[in-house]
């Protein structure tokens, strides 16, 4: 796995997945631990509301996205956040990946330096590449839950001081959920050093410790960033939305004229409906719980590093010290031989992650239960 010049890299997840398919395709059963995508479908009334949609022809939305998602968008916050929200501040994007490319074009310009947290989700740094910035590691530790604090910015900020800061909660790979004195925290020192924050939250709503805290609740600054892909179980459905500060709407507007023109109508009107559909979403959650329980200690008691299970989102990110200091090669040899998809710890920190995997969490139980028992005769084997 070598770099492209630039520090471009694969992202393995996918990779692993490819590999799946094609194994798949050849007779195997695979047990999908790789993706953070829900083992459910929408809830039914989404699907009720694009079928009442279809038979009229869909054109462009404005670049905000349609008013009623973007009303419904605003009664979401005062309702889940005690915030009010304008709608002429909420943009429809295509998915949260969209979202970042947006920010990061809308809030700087090219070559800026913005900060990740090491582990982090992989997309942020290969995006900061393929748009032409430049980006920091923030690195947190299993030791502190991987919470990311004011002070590891302030002594990353002072060692390669940065623009910006790209920050999750619940975070990916790890789970990893701040509580709201946390937040403050990080959007204070934020606000100290000069540095614009971007509040990564699709995983809002899979806090298993309590409510999500959202940055709006307590900084109007901050851009915002969410997602229908994980709570509300649409990945495929490529319909995510932002929140920007009044003096960045209007930039954020434009960009999205240009580069997406409006995300997807159908999708648009899909989580419209999806938002009146928490009860569903909640019922999902319920299921990951069980799940989360499950795998911390079937993990647990094969031996992986793994201390306590995560505060949010549906991964598990467990150290393998026992077994291998190559989480790839490690998760190579356990696809091909037992089956189990996983996603090695590389793809989310190329410094230390060569000692740990994550396991998605977000499909079924039976899914979960049969991968726990591959593993248990994969181990035994040797590896």
């Amino acid at each position: 796995m070598t770099p492209a010049a630039d520090g471009l890299m694969p992202f393995l997840a996918m990779d692993i997945l490819n590999r799946s398919k094609v194994l798949e395709g050849q007779g195997r059963t695979i047990c999908h631990l790789e993706l953070g995508e829900p083992g459910h479908p929408p809830a039914p009334k989404v699907l009720e509301a694009v079928a009442r949609a279809l038979p009229d022809p869909q054109g462009y939305t404005s670049a905000k996205g349609r008013l009623d998602l973007r009303e419904a968008l605003s009664r979401y916050y005062t309702e889940q956040h005690g915030v009010s929200v304008n709608p002429e501040m909420i943009l429809a994007t295509m998915g949260s990946s969209a979202g970042f490319i947006l920010a990061f074009h809308t809030a700087f310009r090219p070559g800026a330096r913005v900060a990740i947290t090491r582990p982090g989700y992989p997309a942020y740094i290969n995006t900061l590449i393929g748009l032409g910035f430049d980006y920091a590691e923030i690195p947190v530790t299993a030791a502190n839950n991987w919470h990311l604090t004011g002070p590891d910015i302030e002594a990353a900020h002072r060692e390669n001081p940065f623009e910006g800061l790209l920050f999750a909660s619940p975070a990916n790979p790890t789970g990893a959920a701040i509580d709201r004195a946390g937040l403050a925290d990080i959007i204070e020192t934020c606000r100290r050093l000069g540095v614009t924050l971007i509040s990564d939250e699709i995983y809002h709503g899979l806090d298993y410790r309590g409510p999500s805290v959202s940055a709006l609740e307590l900084t109007s600054d901050a851009i915002v960033i969410n997602s229908f892909s994980k709570y509300y179980c649409m990945t495929g459905w490529r319909i995510g939305w932002m929140v920007l500060p009044e003096a960045l709407i209007r930039r954020a507007e434009i960009l999205q004229q240009n580069l997406f023109i409006s995300a997807p109508t159908l999708s648009q009107i899909a989580a419209t409906a999806a938002l009146n559909e928490r009860d569903y979403s909640e019922e999902q959650k319920a299921s990951y719980a069980a799940n989360r329980a499950a795998l911390t200690a079937g993990l647990q008691n094969l031996g992986f590093d793994l201390a306590a299970p995560a505060d949010g989102a549906f991964y598990a990110y467990a150290g393998i010290s026992r077994f291998s200091n190559d989480s790839l090669a490690f998760c190579e040899s356990m696809l091909e031989q037992a089956g189990i998809a996983a996603t090695p710890g590389v793809d989310f920190d190329r410094v230390d992650g060569h000692g740990f995997i994550r396991f998605s969490y977000a499909g079924t139980r039976n899914t979960v239960d049969l991968a726990l028992d591959r593993l248990k005769t994969f181990l035994a084997a040797g590896s």
